[in-house]
């Protein structure tokens, strides 16, 4: 993991779909630097050390697994059989369809393969370092908070004094140190996720936090930290994982090439070489099975594919979200100072050529696409206060006597940075005569569900994101106990005001609701928390 001698507390993981970056803090040159775990991570020239996102199952009744590089290294990427995962990152904290492997009469879930992945890379933390003092885990700018929640349990074994969780693009901007760029767009495409993210570093940031350059303390002439904001998002649950499988797909269909792990390792190697040539070429042969396989591809057929999977168009879909809503914060594509590319997705030419087609070629930085967001990381750890804003809507459910069903009405939209400038006021009257309480259900409005599809080709366990569903709506107080808000003393009845409800969400994310009863001027529920918002 590097030279012993350099003591350390401040760390930053980035936990990847395909590759797991990890840095630390170097308090004698003051810099940054990428840890190495040894066998665990990959030795590539001109490469970072990556550790593969990678594990194997030995035996799961024993929780004995192989992980990192140590799995190619073993020829273990190459099986075709269920206890190798790859991707699984997808999985954790996603609506799953289809079914779970059940290895040595357990049943996995992808929140263990996750767990025991991150586990071993703690182990070989633990062994090498002094007691941690703070850690920043990023995370992918849709996450939902059971991710979240998840990802902060697994490290409450170690000694932590701090976890705190960052967007990857935000950690992105930060960690190309674009302080002389005020607005930046990055554009991070790994191996699971497409996240577009338009960030702003702020200097004596008004409300909405426009200018670059130091902000500092009221009343103190000191410098305070460098100020992040993110002005727009989107993102899909596309990567180089799914372009693996559509390699796979065509020399399937091609040259009849079976569907296993051995094939997708060798399509993915093809992809990475057409990065950098424009054909590509890969032969296996196993001298004890006399299984032997060739793949051949140029650049041109590899564009094809994609535009055949309508690659492209789910790009743009992407892009148009962010540029929307840039263009409600009054921020047109000609604003942007600089595009940011991180992930190794963004290595593939017909990617940055797609990105060339918003923004000329003197704007786009991309020389360190895999450690960007792990250096950037640990500037917040280290220097950096970073505000947010909410990635969802929120609203109340009503019954819609048009529709004759419920229907929801938004209250909060998403893009409010918090806590709230101002409260949101809402104003309730009695439905029925003589009503003795009134029921509110708040909700987090969605947009299209995204849920991830496990199945079986073969013995080649294949995670994806499955089609896009319905738009979603995920009820924060639909339960027993929970939807009374405020009980009616008087009855109230139709026709006249009774309630008054203030909405608030405070620096923590918590919604709270105020309540007042118009009628008798009571508060019946003073800043009561209903949820943590994501």
């Amino acid at each position: 993991m590097g030279s012993n001698s350099i003591s350390t507390s401040f760390y930053a993981i980035d936990f990847g779909t395909s590759n797991t970056a990890i840095a630390r803090w170097n308090a004698a040159t003051e810099q940054a630097e990428m840890v190495d775990l040894g066998e665990l991570s990959q030795s590539i020239t001109k490469l970072p050390p990556l550790i593969p996102s990678l594990v194997y199952v030995e035996d799961a009744s024993q929780e004995r697994v192989v992980v990192g590089q140590t799995v190619r290294d073993r020829g273990l990427d190459m099986v075709n059989e269920p206890r190798f995962f790859r991707s699984f990152k997808r999985g954790i904290g996603s609506p799953i369809q289809g079914f779970l492997p059940q290895l040595d009469q357990k049943t996995l879930s992808f929140e263990q393969i996750g767990a025991w992945f991150l586990h071993k890379l703690i182990v070989q933390l633990q062994d090498n370092t002094e007691t941690i003092q703070s850690l920043v885990l990023t995370v992918p700018v849709d996450s939902f908070e059971a991710y979240r929640h998840w990802l902060t349990g697994v490290f409450e074994s170690l000694a932590v004094e701090q976890i705190r969780i960052l967007d990857e693009p935000t950690a992105a901007a930060l960690g190309y140190d674009a302080t002389d760029k005020e607005l930046l767009l990055v554009v991070d495409f790994g191996g699971g996720t497409l996240d577009l993210s338009l960030v702003r570093l702020a200097e004596n940031p008004q409300p909405q936090g426009f200018k670059l350059n130091w902000q500092r303390i009221w009343g103190n002439d000191k410098p305070q930290k460098p100020l992040a904001r993110v002005l727009a998002k989107a993102g899909q649950n596309l990567g180089g994982s799914d372009i693996d499988r559509w390699l796979v797909d065509y020399f399937y269909s091609t040259q009849g090439l079976p569907k296993t792990s051995l094939i997708e390792r060798l399509a993915e190697r093809l992809k990475i070489k057409l990065s950098s040539q424009s054909s590509a070429s890969e032969v296996y042969f196993n001298d004890e099975t006399l299984e032997s396989y060739e793949l051949n591809l140029d650049r041109d057929r590899f564009e094809d594919i994609l535009r055949q999977q309508q690659f492209f168009e789910r790009l743009d879909e992407s892009m148009e979200q962010v540029i929307q809503q840039a263009r409600r914060n009054g921020i047109e594509v000609e604003d942007i100072d600089g595009v940011l590319l991180v992930g190794g997705s963004v290595q593939i030419p017909a990617v940055r050529s797609w990105i060339s087609k918003y923004f000329d070629e003197n704007k786009l930085f991309g020389d360190c696409p895999y450690e960007a967001i792990v250096k950037g990381a640990l500037q917040v750890a280290k220097n950096n206060e970073v505000k947010d804003f909410l990635y969802h809507s929120y609203g109340i459910r009503y019954w819609n006597r048009r529709q004759n069903c419920h229907s929801w009405h938004s209250i909060i939209n998403t893009g409010q940075p918090y806590p709230l400038e101002r409260p949101v006021e809402l104003i309730l009257g009695a439905s029925t005569d003589n009503q003795t309480s009134l029921e509110l259900i708040i909700g987090e409005l969605g947009s299209t569900t995204s849920a991830t599809e496990v199945y079986f080709d073969g013995e080649r366990l294949v995670t994806r994101a499955a089609k896009p569903d319905t738009a979603t709506v995920l009820p924060l107080n639909d339960r027993d106990g929970a939807r009374t808000i405020a009980k009616l003393e008087p009855p109230g009845n139709p026709g006249s005001d009774r309630l008054k409800i203030v909405f608030e969400v405070d620096e923590g994310r918590y919604l709270r609701i105020s309540v007042e009863d118009l009628l008798t001027q009571q508060t019946l529920l003073n800043h009561h928390i209903v949820a943590r918002l994501k």
